[in-house]
C-alpha cells in the first residue's frame, strides 16, 4: 500500500451556525463592513471550490434532462438550486423523490398551461405540490393573447379588433383591384415590345410595372419610381394606378396603427402582471429542476441520501480512486446533497449538511501575484480559515507540502490543531508519516490510507480506515524498470535518513546543494564560451553581408551605365537610318519606293532583333534573386506554363516572392519563376524620332507606308498584346450613349497597328452589345477578340 494518508477531524461539539447576527451589530459600521467583506470572501472561495470539485460538470449533466430552455440555460451556467439551510435541502430532496416516483416523465414542450403540470404532481406527493401554491396562472390574460395572436406569436389575427378586420378587408379588395390593373398594363407593354416579360413589382412602397427606357412613351403621364443600374429599365407607376396606390398606403398605415394599439393594450396587461408571471416562471423552473434531478438520479442509478444532525460521516458509496479523488468525491457528494440530488452509492449514505464547502486542491502558483506553489496554498488556506464556521467542510490536499519537510510537518501539525476546534469535519491528505501520530493523543483525528496493488501497479480504489500505510515508492520504481543501482542507493539513503539524525541530514542536504551549485557554474561557463564563439562568427558573417551590399550596388551602377550607353547607340543608329531614308526618298522614283521602304524596315528590324537577343541573354544570366519589378509590369511565369501575367504586388524585402494576376487568378510566385518582358524603349525611340521630323517628311513616310501595305500581302504586326492604362477604355457603369461616345473617341485616338482593350463588364449585356456593334462597323477596327475564360468582360480590338 502506498502511503497516501487521509485525516478526518471531527468535533464532538453540537452543530450551530457561527455567523454573527447583523441586526445586533448594526450600531457598528466597522463590524458591518467586516462582515460584508467576509461574506464576499466566503462567496468567492465557495465559487472557486465548486470549480475545483467539478460541480459545473454535474450541472451540465443535469441540463441534458431539463425540459425548458430557461432550465437548460440555468443548468449550463451552473445555477442548479442549492439549499441554503438543512430544511431547504430536505425540501429539494423531497421534490426529487416526488418526481422520481412519477410513473412517466412530464413533457413541458407542448404544454401552454402550467397548471396541468402542477395538478398532476399534487396527486402524487404533498411536498411536490407545494410548488404550485399561491400561483396565479393568469388564464384571462392567456385567453386574450390566444384570441389576438396566432400560436406562433408571429401574426395579429383579424379578430383582434373590429377596426383591424375592416381595414384588412378593404386593403385586400384594393390590392386585388390594383394588382389586376397593373397586370393588364404590363401585359400590354410586353405585347408592344416594351419589356421582355410582364413585370409587376414594388418600388418606394408603391406598386409599379417595369418598362424599357426606350418605350417610356407607352405610359404617358406615368411616374418613374426607380431606374435599373444599367439605366435600361424604368419602374413606372401608371397614372391609372395612382389613386389605388394612395389608398394602399393609407390602409397600410391605418393597419399598422391599429396593430400597435392592440399590442400596446396586451403589453400593458402583461406589465401589470409582471410579478405573477415571474413568480409562475420561477415555479415552472423549480418543477423542471426537480424532474431533471430525478432523471439524473435514474441515469446514475443513485439513491436518496440522509442528512444527519451530527458531525459523523458514513461513507458507504462506491470506492474512489486515489486520495485526491476521495476528497473530491466527498466534497462533490456534499454539494449534491445540498442541491437535493441523489448520490451514486450502493446503500443509503448519510452526510451532514455543510454551510460552506472549502477546498484547497491543486496548484495555486501565480505569476501575476508573485506567488509560489507553497505561498499560493498558504494564502488560500488562510482565507478559508477566516470565513469557516462550525458547519463548514474543509478539504486540504497535500497539507504543508512544497517546503522543507521538517518545517512542513511543524506547520501542518499547527494548522490541524487549529482547525479541529473550529470545524465539524476536515479532511486532509499528506505523505508526512509524522502526522499519523496525532491520533495517538487525540481521538478527534482518524487515519486512513489508499490501497495500491504492487502486482498491477494500479490503485485498487479502496480506503483503508485506521491505517497509515507504508511507502512503496522504491518498489514501484524497481517494478517499472529503474536501474537497480539507483534503487539500492535510494534504499541506503532511506536507512540513513531517520528522524533522530536530522542534523546530519541537513549537512548532507547542504553538501548536495553545493555540488549542484558547482555543476551549474561549470555549465554556465560552457554556455558563456559558446555564446562568445557564436557572436564572433555572427560578426564575421555580418561584415561579409555588408560587403556584398556594396558590391551589388557597384554592379547595378555598372549595368545601368552599360544599358544607357547601348540605348544611346541604338538611338544614333535609328536616327542615321531615318536621315538616310529621307535623303534617298527625295530622288527616288515610284518604282524604287517599295524597295527603299523594305531596306529601311529591314535595317530597323535588324537593330531591334540585335537588342532583343542581347536583352534576353541578359535576362537569362541575371541572378533572379536581385530581380527588380514594379506594380503593373508584365512578366512570363514559368509555374503557369510560361504564361504572361501582371505584377499586382511588388516583391517583399525578405520572402523573395511577388503577387501576379493571370486572367482572374491571383497567385504568389517565387521570383526565380518569373521573367520580365523585353523593354519597348527602342521602338518608342524610333516612333519619337519620326514624330519630330518635318510634317512633309512624315506625311511622305506615311503615304509610302500605305502604298507598301496596298501592294504587300504580308500580315501586319501589332506587337505584344499587353494591357496598360494607355491602351484600355473602361465602359463599366456608363449608360449606352456615354459608352458609345467614349469607345469611338478611344478608337480614333489609338495609334496605328495597335491593340485596344475594351472593358465592358458582364451585367445585363446592354453596354457589351453596344460595344460589339461599334467594333464591327468602325472602319479602323481590323478585327476583335471577345472576352473568354482568361479575360471576362473585356474585348481586345486591333486598330489599323
Amino acid at each position: 500500500m502506498e502511503l497516501c494518508n487521509l485525516f478526518f477531524i471531527t468535533s464532538p461539539m453540537k452543530l450551530k451556525h457561527s455567523y454573527p447576527n447583523l441586526k445586533t451589530q448594526a450600531h457598528s459600521v466597522k463590524c458591518l463592513a467586516d462582515t460584508n467583506r467576509r461574506l464576499k470572501l466566503a462567496e468567492s472561495l465557495q465559487y472557486e471550490t465548486f470549480r475545483i470539485l467539478e460541480w459545473p460538470s454535474v450541472c451540465n449533466q443535469v441540463s441534458s434532462f431539463t425540459a425548458t430552455s430557461m432550465g437548460t440555460s440555468a443548468a449550463r451556467d451552473g445555477l442548479v438550486p442549492i439549499g441554503r439551510s438543512p430544511e431547504e435541502s430536505r425540501r429539494l430532496l423531497n421534490q426529487t423523490s416526488a418526481a422520481f416516483a412519477l410513473p412517466f416523465p412530464l413533457d413541458f414542450s407542448g404544454i401552454e398551461d402550467v397548471s396541468d403540470i402542477i395538478e398532476s404532481s399534487v396527486a402524487l406527493e404533498e411536498d411536490f405540490s407545494q410548488i404550485g401554491k399561491n400561483c396565479n396562472f393568469l388564464t384571462d390574460l392567456e385567453q386574450k393573447i390566444e384570441y389576438c395572436i396566432d400560436s406562433k406569436f408571429s401574426t395579429i389575427l383579424d379578430r383582434a379588433s373590429e377596426d383591424l378586420e375592416i381595414i384588412r378587408s378593404e386593403r385586400k379588395s384594393n390590392m386585388e383591384d390594383l394588382d389586376s390593373l397593373l397586370k393588364d398594363i404590363s401585359t400590354k407593354i410586353f405585347l408592344a415590345g416594351g419589356i421582355d416579360k410582364p413585370l409587376v413589382t414594388k418600388r418606394r412602397s408603391r406598386m409599379c410595372v417595369g418598362i424599357r427606357a426606350s418605350h417610356k412613351s407607352l405610359l404617358p403621364n406615368g411616374v418613374v419610381l426607380d431606374v435599373s443600374s444599367s439605366g435600361a429599365t424604368y419602374f413606372m407607376e401608371p397614372k391609372e394606378a395612382v389613386d389605388l396606390n394612395n389608398m394602399e398606403v393609407r390602409l397600410s398605415n391605418a393597419e399598422r396603427v391599429e396593430e400597435q394599439a392592440i399590442l400596446g393594450l396586451l403589453t400593458s396587461e402583461i406589465s401589470q402582471s409582471e410579478s405573477e408571471i415571474n413568480y409562475l416562471l420561477d415555479r415552472v423552473l423549480e418543477v423542471d429542476f426537480a424532474i431533471a434531478r430525478a432523471a439524473h438520479a435514474r441515469w446514475i442509478n443513485g439513491v436518496c441520501p440522509l442528512i444527519c444532525g451530527s458531525g459523523s460521516v458514513d461513507i458507504e458509496g462506491p470506492n474512489t480512486g486515489g486520495k485526491t479523488a476521495s476528497m473530491k468525491t466527498l466534497g462533490l457528494a456534499s454539494i449534491m446533497l445540498k442541491a437535493g440530488m441523489y448520490l451514486p452509492a450502493t446503500n443509503q449514505p448519510t452526510l451532514p449538511w455543510f454551510d460552506l464547502i472549502l477546498a484547497d486542491i491543486g496548484d495555486h502558483q501565480s505569476l501575476e501575484q508573485s506567488l509560489s506553489t507553497f505561498s499560493g496554498h498558504l494564502s488560500r488556506i488562510c482565507k478559508m480559515l477566516e470565513v469557516t464556521s462550525k458547519q463548514s467542510l474543509i478539504l486540504i490536499d497535500e497539507i504543508g507540502s512544497g517546503t522543507d519537510p521538517s518545517e512542513g510537518v511543524a506547520l501542518s501539525t499547527s494548522m490541524l490543531e487549529y482547525v479541529k476546534d473550529r470545524v465539524n469535519l476536515a479532511v486532509t491528505t499528506t505523505h508526512y508519516a509524522d502526522l499519523s501520530l496525532l491520533k495517538e493523543n487525540n481521538s478527534q483525528y482518524e487515519n486512513a490510507a489508499m490501497e495500491f496493488s504492487l502486482e498491477t501497479l494500479q490503485p485498487t480504489y479502496k480506503i483503508l480506515w485506521g491505517s497509515t500505510g507504508e511507502s512503496n515508492a522504491l518498489t514501484i520504481a524497481k517494478s517499472i524498470g529503474f536501474d537497480e543501482k539507483i534503487v539500492e542507493r535510494a534504499q541506503t539513503w532511506v536507512k540513513r535518513l531517520m528522524p533522530d539524525k536530522a542534523e546530519k541530514r541537513k549537512g548532507l542536504l547542504y553538501q548536495s546543494l553545493m555540488e549542484e551549485k558547482n555543476r551549474l557554474e561549470i555549465q554556465a561557463n560552457k554556455a558563456a564560451d559558446i555564446y562568445s564563439n557564436t557572436m564572433t562568427l555572427y560578426n564575421e558573417i555580418r561584415d561579409e553581408a555588408d560587403d556584398l551590399v556594396g558590391r551589388e550596388a557597384a554592379l547595378k551602377a555598372k549595368e545601368t551605365q552599360k544599358i544607357q550607353k547601348e540605348i544611346a547607340t541604338v538611338k544614333s543608329q535609328l536616327e542615321k537610318i531615318v536621315e538616310d531614308f529621307e535623303a534617298r526618298i527625295r530622288s527616288a522614283s515610284i518604282d524604287q519606293l517599295n524597295t527603299l521602304l523594305k531596306e529601311s524596315e529591314s535595317a530597323i528590324s535588324s537593330i531591334v532583333e540585335c537588342h532583343k537577343n542581347a536583352e534576353e541573354s541578359s535576362v537569362i544570366k541575371t541572378d533572379r534573386s536581385t530581380l527588380k519589378v514594379k506594380l503593373g509590369d508584365q512578366v512570363i511565369v514559368t509555374g503557369l506554363g510560361n504564361k504572361q501575367a501582371t505584377i499586382v504586388e511588388p516583391p517583399g524585402t525578405t520572402d523573395g516572392t511577388a503577387l501576379v494576376q493571370y486572367g482572374k487568378i491571383r497567385v504568389r510566385v517565387n521570383l526565380n519563376t518569373i521573367t520580365p518582358l523585353p523593354n519597348a524603349d527602342i521602338i518608342q525611340i524610333a516612333n519619337s524620332k519620326s514624330n519630330v521630323k518635318k510634317q512633309g517628311g512624315t506625311r511622305r513616310i506615311k503615304s509610302l507606308k500605305n502604298l507598301s501595305e496596298g501592294s504587300n500581302s504580308e500580315t501586319v504586326s501589332y506587337g505584344p498584346v499587353l494591357q496598360t492604362s494607355k491602351n484600355t477604355v473602361d465602359l463599366r457603369g456608363m449608360r449606352v450613349e456615354e459608352a458609345s461616345h467614349n469607345l469611338n473617341l478611344a478608337i480614333n485616338i489609338t495609334g496605328s497597328n495597335s491593340v485596344l482593350f475594351v472593358i465592358h463588364g458582364m451585367g445585363t449585356g446592354v453596354v457589351k452589345e453596344c460595344a460589339l456593334q461599334i467594333l464591327k462597323k468602325h472602319p479602323r477596327v481590323v478585327k476583335f477578340e471577345q472576352d473568354g475564360p482568361t479575360n471576362y468582360g473585356c474585348t481586345v480590338a486591333y486598330i489599323k
